[in-house]
């Protein structure tokens, strides 16, 4: 009996050996290419790719048999039986394809090592049947141990071969797979040759029906050629396939990395690929990240289960990076097949943007966007927090509100940001004064709150007195005017013990430090609120009064002294309320000018009394009075031009009144709108001249063309010495101004006698004519429309 060794180095050829190795290495490898591409491909192409498979691999074991068996020389005749020849190449090719058929279609390990297993009895199958076929002048006798090592070494060498070409991708990872089927064919070929021994029989003789060796050679060669054919295609797909799996990885890598959010695919817990965007969130490399484990990455086990047991919907969880810092972020898993396999595709959003995004929103929920402080609604939370507080333990404290004095006029004439400057400078100051147990909100606009703990009263109106120093003390950003703010506490629980009323009593006090001179703060008291409530009804109505038609103007002739004749009209308002009637001028004025609700009527009174002046026949002029708000607007002067244009009143017939009092606040801002106004070609006159503080630097100063008396100097001006020497004054200082000076209040025969005689111009009062409609005054603005005896009367 030959063993292994033996029989390969005293029974064979070796060039034939190493050309039988050569078949067989390039025909396994053929099997495994193809068998690789079988598991990539669809469902419908599988069994085609295991046909081709399988006719290669069966042919190259059958073709590595018969060309050993070539090389096999035991020194008799002998041949081949053409039908077990036959015989053992189907055997070969069938049951490799069953082998491949369980492996590829089922999948997994156990399959592959099943699937190995029938691959390696097809070996023996043909290599057996192909030793049956050997017709030599001889006996054959086998050796049972080494026919069992055979069957076990090809069995074992095929399971393994097929299990590690399972994660082989490519042709270099495939070559240990086809090593080991190389090696289960060699070694149970020459381990089955191992196991037979020939006994030379001169009385027995080769079959003439056998297959002699050159056509044996033959068969081998077109079997060999078959295998070359199939390897050169296999190659080729396997270059296509590379080629094509190359450009759409390149693909897929492209759009992936054109993704903002982090992308990475895994098998398991392995990474497998990871785009642009996720290496820049963890902080590595892309090269870094391949066969890396996701956990690294996303260490807490919660979201991974939370992944795992809800796929395709959103988790979040935090994401370390490669410094240890963890970013939150929200994890989508998706599965996807990668490379012809299963894996799952993480998509990964960096959520700081969106938690800073939510923070800024919160923060602006409770805070006030320009200055920072609170807001409002947190101001209100807080006062209800110190109340429920305050109800057990008996603790006191004070609600102070204030608002900045005249702050609209900052507004209007330093723009909006100046404003906004003012306000930010404000919150500044003010909680520079301030302790931890205190608390400063905005409330909206210019007026802003401060909670104080105290046990009494002094300590607010301490706190209130540091405030408002220190906003006198302090300017808004650049060259801005002095900041003044009004101050109103209330008391709780003294005033009162809901959060609404506390609020209202500290505003009431407010009103009242502002009425009272500005500048200043006030304590609540109970009589406040009566005397605020009824300010702000009529505040309330005063808004709506002109839509509602309730403005009306009554006229007041104004007439030359000497002559008699009228020269003109003063347009004056007159306010009837629904309910309580006439409204007095001294009470409606000074509410409209502190709500700027006088810039709206002032408006309708401007307009009103032009169009009512272009229809008079007689040129005579209109005196129409002008607050200080409106002479401080910056719009004020294209509204007079766009009222001329619109009712076609001339310019000249136009004179407007302005108080000293107008003067006072911003005195560069009025001279600078009165020269506009008297480039429009109208007139200004200087009203209740004598009542201001620096009447004689004014009349220097502004453009006025005439000067009218206040009626509190013109009043017993006949019978009080001391009155009729102002009066003389102020008619020799407009003598030598060159400008005229009008009289008013004028209501006695002696008062116009007295002024007659000191030569004033002119003069207006009850003696003259009352205020009334335009309807009673025809006779002087529609002379012609007027009877001769009217005339006369």
């Amino acid at each position: 009996m030959l063993t292994v060794i033996g029989c390969l180095v005293e029974a064979h050829d070796f060039r034939l050996v190493a050309l039988a190795a050569g078949i067989c290495a390039l025909a396994v490898l053929t099997t495994i290419c193809l068998v690789s591409h079988a598991r990539r491909a669809a469902a419908w192409s599988q069994i085609g790719w295991i046909a081709v498979a399988a006719a290669a691999g069966g042919s190259g074991i059958w073709a590595t048999h018969f060309i050993a068996m070539l090389a096999f020389a035991p020194g008799v005749p002998s041949g081949y039986d053409v039908g077990l020849t036959a015989l053992s190449l189907l055997l070969a090719i069938v049951l490799v394809g069953a082998g491949l058929s369980l492996a590829v279609l089922l999948g997994g390990r156990a399959a592959a090592w099943g699937g190995g297993a029938i691959l390696g009895l097809g070996i023996a199958a043909m290599h057996y049947t192909g030793m049956a076929a050997y017709d030599v002048a001889g006996h054959k006798s086998w050796d049972p141990a080494g026919v069992a090592v055979s069957l076990g070494l090809g069995a074992i060498l095929s399971g393994a071969a097929l299990a590690a070409q399972i994660e082989a991708r490519g042709l270099l990872r495939q070559l240990p797979a086809a090593l080991l089927l190389v090696l289960a064919i060699c070694g149970h070929h020459f381990t089955a040759m191992g196991a037979v021994t020939v006994l030379p029989d001169p009385m027995l003789a080769v079959s003439e029906a056998a297959v002699p060796n050159a056509w044996l050679a033959m068969a081998v060669a077109l079997a060999s050629f078959a295998i070359l054919l199939l390897a050169a295609a296999a190659l080729m797909l396997d270059v296509r396939d590379r080629r094509r799996s190359k450009l759409e990885a390149e693909r897929l890598r492209s759009l992936a990395n054109a993704a903002v959010e982090g992308l990475v695919v895994c098998t398991g817990d392995r990474i497998v690929s990871a785009n642009n965007a996720f290496s820049k969130l963890v902080g590595l490399p892309q090269t870094a990240l391949i066969d890396a484990t996701l956990s690294a990455f996303l260490p807490g086990d919660a979201a991974r289960l939370a992944m795992a047991g809800q796929p395709e919907r959103p988790v979040e969880a935090e994401l370390r990076q490669a410094d240890g810092t963890l970013v939150p972020v929200e994890i989508i898993m998706q599965p996807v097949e990668y490379a012809g396999r299963p894996h799952y595709a993480v998509a990964l959003r960096d959520l700081r943007a969106r938690r800073q995004a939510e923070s800024q929103i919160h923060f602006l929920a409770h805070h006030d966007a320009l200055t920072g402080l609170a807001n409002r609604a947190s101001f209100g939370r807080r006062l209800d927090q110190e109340m429920r507080a305050a109800e057990g333990t008996g603790r006191k404290f004070a609600v102070l509100c204030f608002d900045l004095d005249r702050f609209k006029e900052v507004n209007d004439l330093f723009g909006h940001a100046a404003g906004d400057a003012m306000l930010e400078s404000v919150g500044r100051i003010v909680l520079g004064e301030l302790d931890d147990t205190q608390m400063m909100a905005r409330l909206g606009g210019d007026e802003f709150a401060v909670l104080v703990p105290c046990e009494h009263a002094a300590a607010a109106g301490r706190l209130a007195e540091r405030i408002l120093e220190a906003l006198r003390s302090g300017k808004a950003e650049g060259n801005r005017p002095q900041i003044s703010a009004s101050i109103g506490i209330a008391l709780y629980p003294d005033d009162a013990n809901e959060r609404a009323a506390l609020l209202s009593y500290a505003d009431t006090a407010l009103y009242r430090a502002k009425s009272e001179g500005r500048g200043t703060y006030r304590f609540f008291e109970a009589r406040m609120g009566v005397e605020v409530r009824e300010r702000r009804l009529l505040e309330h109505d005063l808004r709506h009064a002109v839509a509602r038609g309730e403005m009306q103007l009554v006229y007041q002739p104004q007439t030359e002294v000497v002559s008699g004749e009228v020269t003109g009209f003063e347009a004056l308002l007159r306010w009837k309320h629904p309910q309580r009637g006439y409204v007095s001028p001294a009470v409606f004025i000074p509410i409209a000018e502190e709500s700027d609700a006088i810039l709206q009527i002032g408006e309708w009174v401007l307009r009103e009394a032009c169009r009512e002046a272009v229809t008079w026949t007689q040129p005579l002029s209109i005196a129409v009075n002008v607050s200080a708000v409106q002479i401080h607007s910056p719009s004020f002067v294209r509204l007079v031009h766009e009222v001329l244009l619109r009712t076609g009143l001339a310019a000249s017939r136009l004179e407007v009144e302005v108080t000293e009092t107008a003067l006072i606040s911003d005195p560069h801002r009025a001279l600078l709108t009165m020269r506009q106004l008297k480039s429009l070609g109208l007139r200004i006159a200087m009203d209740d001249f004598g009542t201001g503080y620096s009447s004689l630097s004014n009349l220097r100063s502004f453009p006025f063309d005439k000067i009218k008396i206040d009626a509190s100097f013109v009043r017993s001006v006949d019978s009080n010495e001391q009155t009729a020497a102002i009066v003389r004054s102020v008619l020799g200082l407009g003598r030598g101004l060159g400008l005229p000076v009008l009289a008013e209040g004028v209501e006695t025969d002696a008062e116009l006698g007295f002024l007659a005689a000191e030569q004033c111009q002119a003069a207006q009062g009850y003696l003259m004519g009352r205020p009334s409609s335009i309807a009673q005054f025809t006779r002087y603005t529609h002379p012609a429309s007027v009877p001769e005896e009217r005339k006369r009367g």
